[in-house]
């Protein structure tokens, strides 16, 4: 790998972290990001909401247990303390991401996202078809030109493309996609709003 892609990994990790540091602030103040007036908000969150919280309370309290057992040495201890704090925002960070940055159903795009980590627009006019559909990807399985955006494992939509689209993960690598699997909390009502803005033909 070259310096420059180094670089350029580097600052996508960079945009990432400030992406999932604001989501915070958002969710501090039930803001969400990208949803106007008029568009359909559609929350994946809900079924990692436990792991996610479990994984904080473990977190803080190895953070607890690490500072008493570190209290005698100084300089390990505030590195060790440092480390604790950020993985717990990070982890709550990831998980406002996930609240605050729904998919999106508006007038000629469908917004599918994954957290502070994928953005996907998909105009409407491409979408063959859409539908409820509980899956379970399973996470050595995958399938060229299908996008599996799994939640606690599992999707429940799945949306089928007349034409590909490209869908660009964390490093900036593209991959063109005809069929993408999402999760929604109410995967029946979100199929329904995006059904409503179809073109008459699809």
């Amino acid at each position: 790998m070259s310096i420059g892609e180094l670089i350029a990994r580097a600052r996508r990790l960079a945009a990432h972290e400030g992406r999932w540091m604001a989501s915070l602030g958002m969710w501090a103040t039930r803001r969400a990001h990208g949803v106007g007036d008029e568009d359909v908000a559609v929350g994946y969150a809900r079924a990692q909401a436990s792991t996610m919280y479990g994984m904080v309370f473990f977190f803080a309290i190895e953070t607890v247990g690490v500072s008493f057992m570190l209290a005698a040495h100084p300089v390990a201890h505030l590195v060790m303390l440092l480390l604790d704090l950020y993985t717990v925002f990070l982890v709550l960070g990831l998980h406002a991401a996930a609240v605050t940055r729904p998919h999106v159903v508006r007038p000629g795009e469908l917004r599918v996202r994954r957290g502070a980590r994928l953005d996907l627009r998909i105009p409407l006019d491409r979408i063959e078809s859409v539908r409820h559909d509980l899956r379970f990807p399973g996470a050595n399985r995958s399938e060229d030109g299908v996008l599996d955006v799994a939640v606690a494992s599992q999707t429940s939509i799945t949306v089928t493309l007349t034409e590909p689209v490209t869908a660009v993960d964390l490093w900036g690598r593209g991959t063109q996609v005809r069929t993408v699997r999402c999760h929604a909390d109410d995967p029946r009502t979100a199929v329904a709003a995006i059904r409503k803005l179809l073109p008459a033909e699809a």
